[in-house]
């Protein structure tokens, strides 16, 4: 795995419907790579997937995981919008609502690991190739995810060198690690602490 580690990794994913069902396992298996490789988890503090990727990343020990919720405060998270606070060793109350949310979240993240996902995975997807965020998309839970090739036949100002997939959590937060020292490999310093 990486030398340095420390990157600030962004799950996304659906917080409902099928692919929650299909993409457990996966979502699961991408908390626990992720906090073997010693990164911080982002996610929107939302239920479903990223919830279960919080979760797992906890329990494997990860450093820190950020919630970005988009309500004002902890009870309009939990009583408004109904989402968890459990995994999170921290929630930003932003009150952006979902579309804000998800750029400030977007935004403060080194790389968006997607699995399952609907609208708003899509959505997260958008911001990431739009801002030149790397997308590592872990394949095998259905949705956008497992769209997202189909796509981007579409968009053709999309930059495709920044996505990344696999169907295996570990190997796929194993290349997104090393596109990430490579990419900020004249800032080792910056990410080694």
């Amino acid at each position: 795995m990486s030398k340095t580690g420390k990157y600030q990794i962004c799950v996304s994913g659906a917080a409902k419907g099928e692919t929650v069902e299909h993409g457990r396992q996966l979502a699961e298996g991408l908390g626990i790579a992720i906090a073997k490789g010693g990164h911080t988890l982002l996610t929107g503090a939302t239920t479903g997937l990223p919830e279960y990727a919080a979760e797992s990343y906890k329990g494997a020990g990860g450093r820190v995981s950020l919630g970005i919720s988009p309500a004002a405060t902890k009870v309009e998270h939990i009583i408004k919008y109904r989402l968890p606070t459990k995994p999170y060793d921290l929630i930003l109350y932003s009150g952006l609502h979902y579309v804000g949310r998800d750029a400030l979240l977007i935004n403060s993240a080194d790389a968006v690991a997607c699995v399952g996902g609907r609208m708003g995975t899509l959505h997260e997807i958008t911001i990431a190739l739009e801002t030149e965020t790397p997308v590592a998309i872990l394949n095998g839970a259905g949705g956008i995810s497992d769209e997202i090739n189909n796509l981007l036949t579409i968009l053709p100002n999309a930059d495709k060198s920044l996505i990344i997939a696999d169907t295996d959590p570990d190997r796929l937060i194993e290349k997104l690690t090393k596109a990430l020292d490579e990419r900020h490999k004249e800032y080792t310093e910056v990410y080694s602490g």
